[in-house]
């Protein structure tokens, strides 16, 4: 299968769930009378989007030449993760029901695109501005961070670090799905695991946006979750990869409200604190 064929299913796949989502978390009263108003959250936002745009563009852009380096550098820090740890991937894998393992590749593939776009959706379309300004700089700041953990170190998966002991499983079932991973980063580039790091970003604002956006919160809180222990149940990422991820995760939302604030102005919060419904957008609702 080609990566053309790959990259349309997912998008289906993705699309439709988006739909979903809209049609659950989205009031259509409170959408008509913020309607005329998107697109002043639009210009609010946009040089929010044209950053994360740039951040993208430049991983794009620098991920070969990154690749090379480390592997220039060759800064192998998988005999000291697995050190750590042990088998403790292995272990998961043997507690997971093989009927689970299509389940948890699914949120994997598709569970974790949805993630990233579903909050810019959610909070575009209901005039959440704050968290959305937050959201997009927290992206930029983990994918930074990640482009630079992933130039200065190697560090190998357990499914291919442990060779037997772990499985491939996803790539087992699904051989086509490493097309399209493959496309997208380098199998020496799992420290710290960004699939983690990012869930738990959007989990961390679908906590402080609860009061406004319940249903929301609910659905990240599955997702996010099953895409975490998605990425060890699949032998992708070690323990500390994940471990790593989180932290990496809290400091980005920290450091994305600090940006936030320091260029709107507002007071600082906690990565768990919560926006009340009236502070979530710059505007009222008159």
């Amino acid at each position: 299968m080609s990566l053309a064929t790959v990259i349309a299913i997912v998008g289906v796949v993705v699309l439709s769930s988006l739909a979903t989502t809209c049609a659950l978390c989205i009031d259509r009263k409170r959408f008509r009378r913020e309607f005329a108003s998107l697109d002043e959250t639009l210009y609010e936002v946009f040089p929010y989007l044209a950053v994360i745009g740039t951040v993208l563009m430049f991983k794009g852009v620098v991920h070969e030449p990154s690749v090379q380096f480390s592997r220039a550098l060759n800064w192998d820090i998988t005999a000291e993760i697995y050190a750590i740890e042990g088998l403790f991937v292995a272990y998961v894998q043997d507690l997971t029901p093989e009927v689970l393992v299509p389940v948890f590749s699914g949120f994997y593939m598709f569970g974790f695109t949805y993630l990233l776009i579903a909050p810019i959706l959610v909070y575009f379309l209901t005039s959440t501005v704050r968290p959305l300004k937050e959201l997009l700089v927290a992206y930029s700041l983990n994918y930074l961070v990640g482009i630079t953990f992933y130039t200065l170190f190697v560090a190998y998966g357990p499914r291919l670090y442990l060779g037997s002991r772990v499985e491939g499983s996803m790539y087992a079932l699904f051989p086509e799905t490493q097309t399209l991973t493959q496309a997208v980063s380098a199998n020496t580039n799992v420290f710290p695991s960004l699939h983690a790091s990012l869930s738990i970003i959007v989990l961390l604002f679908a906590w402080q946006t609860r009061d406004r956006h319940s249903r929301w919160l609910a659905i990240a809180s599955v997702v996010a979750t099953s895409v975490v222990l998605s990425t060890m149940i699949l032998g992708i990422h070690w323990l500390t990869d994940v471990v790593a991820g989180v932290v990496l995760a809290v400091v980005c939302v920290l450091g994305a409200d600090r940006i936030v604030s320091a260029i709107d102005g507002g007071e600082h919060r906690s990565a768990f604190d919560h926006e009340t419904d009236g502070a979530t957008s710059t505007r009222s609702d008159d």
